[in-house]
């Protein structure tokens, strides 16, 4: 299977996703994961046929479906524990079930992987918080299994070996990895080259993405263009292709708006694709 190069689109109440995706295949781009937060989307048949009828007239790729969750979120080190993810217990459960949704949302629209923020991950498995976040996962991944899915965790506020302990304390076939190769730098956990040795047979999918480590113990280091921080992008995909045989596409994430984002996913897709013709 071909490896595709793709990138982020976010979808929401009231987006042209037609236009979106149209704007992807102006630059080349015909794979996407596809970005909702707006968890009322996940229920909605209306929603779910919209983007159909858009991957059917664009000829888009969806390779995953990345799913938001509700309540308060802190990108940062000090309130990111208590808000992120499945991880804190006070939105847990709610958050549990939007995931259940989502799974639904994505087998409406004929997409396989689910991914999402876990959150910051305790390290130490005797942690009572540890175990009730793995039965609430193994719950998950039984409930995505029943559906032919995959859930996907993205990389970021836990260290590669804890989440390498996190999947098999899970238990289930269907858990896989979405690398974001800058998030292990931006929350100082390692580097992506590195930690594929932990964890890269688990890697369904990618955000290829770049940054620098903190350098303040309350925020996160900050991402920048594709190939001018810490990630060692072309280093990344071609372990990937060659050690990992990878076969999932390589998703270009930007945060960032406007022309220079486009600019900078530009500049990415060809920082990728010449990594590949290096391996080919």
């Amino acid at each position: 299977m071909a490896n595709k190069v793709g990138t982020m689109v976010g979808y929401n109440i009231g987006v042209d996703l037609v236009d979106k995706f149209n704007k992807c295949k102006e630059i080349g781009i015909t794979s996407c994961q596809l970005n909702i937060w707006n968890t009322s989307i996940f229920t909605s048949d209306e929603h779910a046929k919209i983007v159909k009828d858009a991957i059917t007239e664009t000829g888009m790729t969806v390779s995953s479906l990345w799913a938001g969750w509700s309540g308060p979120c802190e990108w940062n080190f000090t309130a990111g524990p208590d808000t992120i993810g499945l991880v804190p217990v006070a939105y847990r459960n709610i958050r549990l079930n939007e995931m259940k949704n989502a799974s639904d949302f994505a087998e409406k629209i004929g997409v396989t992987h689910v991914v999402t923020h876990v959150g910051f991950i305790p390290e130490n498995s005797s942690d009572p918080e540890f175990n009730g976040l793995v039965v609430a996962l193994r719950h998950l991944c039984r409930y995505m299994k029943a559906k032919g899915q995959y859930f996907l965790f993205e990389t970021g506020q836990e260290t590669p070996t804890t989440l390498l302990r996190t999947i098999q304390a899970i238990g289930t076939d269907n858990v896989g990895i979405n690398l974001d190769t800058a998030n292990v730098i931006l929350y100082g956990r390692g580097n992506p080259v590195d930690a594929l040795d932990v964890f890269g047979k688990y890697v369904m999918d990618t955000h290829i993405k770049d940054g620098f480590f903190p350098t303040d113990g309350m925020y996160l280091g900050h991402e920048c263009r594709a190939g001018d921080g810490k990630a060692n992008i072309p280093t990344v995909v071609k372990k990937l292709l060659t050690e990992y045989n990878y076969e999932g596409p390589f998703t270009i994430e930007r945060e960032i708006s406007g022309d220079q984002q486009t600019v900078d996913i530009i500049h990415a897709k060809k920082l990728i694709e010449d990594a590949m013709a290096e391996v080919n």
